[in-house]
């Protein structure tokens, strides 16, 4: 039996702090330099430089050229499922997270998770799509009803279909600040790309933290009847 070995070989990986917080760094699905995330781990660029590699070698990162740099990122979901895991395992028997920093509170309000939006707001969403019976949920998956794709239609979502999507369709992730579900998979995605594209929300620089504008916090309250109003526009305090 060949998984305790290779369950002790990525938590070697990703128990070292300086890895981890590189990890974790990409977790909003975004790509960074080296040197973004040397800077993000306080190290040395040339001690980010091994570990990336160690990283990369073990299947938990991806690396892309851009010109003269190079640019890494999470080489799939899985990876940041198992990252968001690790934290709801570690939290699940301390007392409930309650953040304190200005930081930590935008991370609760509304962040990403990979491509898809995680935190207080998306968890009120989630609850929101159940109450008007657009989806079912299950203990790990959400259905989306006939009702859910007509509205998500008329919201200009484009849900994948279930054979163009090599992920899993609608998924629920526990999310480790609300210790609640909200949906993930392909469908979270898309959801949370069309909240972008309408301008709804943005997001916050060197943070998984999102920004709901203005506009954002008219949709989601004119659509859903959610208060967004924590999760506002930074910008103008």
């Amino acid at each position: 039996m060949i998984t305790g070995p290779i369950i002790a070989e990525i938590a070697a990986l990703v128990g070292d702090p300086a890895r981890a917080t590189m990890v974790s760094a990409l977790l909003d699905g975004r790509a960074l330099t080296a040197s973004e995330l040397a800077l993000a781990a306080r190290i040395t660029p040339q001690t980010a430089s091994t570990h990336l590699a160690k990283l990369t070698e073990a299947g938990l990162l991806s690396a892309v050229r851009n010109g003269r740099q190079r640019h890494f990122r999470l080489a799939s979901p899985t990876v940041a499922d198992m990252i968001e895991g690790i934290v709801a395992v570690a939290l699940e028997k301390r007392p409930r997270y309650r953040p304190l920093s200005q930081q930590a509170r935008a991370l609760s309000a509304a962040r990403m998770c990979y491509d898809h939006l995680a935190g207080r707001l998306s968890v009120d969403l989630t609850d929101a799509f159940v109450a008007r019976k657009y989806v079912v949920l299950d203990e790990e998956a959400a259905e989306i009803t006939t009702a859910g794709a007509r509205f998500l239609g008329k919201l200009g979502i484009e849900l994948p279909t279930r054979r163009s999507s090599r992920r899993h369709f609608c998924r629920l992730c526990l999310d480790w600040t609300e210790r609640r579900p909200h949906i993930a998979g392909a469908v979270g995605a898309a959801i949370t790309k069309r909240y972008f594209d309408l301008g709804w929300m943005e997001r916050m620089k060197r943070s998984h933290a999102v920004i709901v504008t203005p506009l954002g916090r008219r949709g989601f309250q004119e659509t859903f009847g959610i208060d967004a109003s924590e999760s506002g526009d930074r910008r103008k305090r």
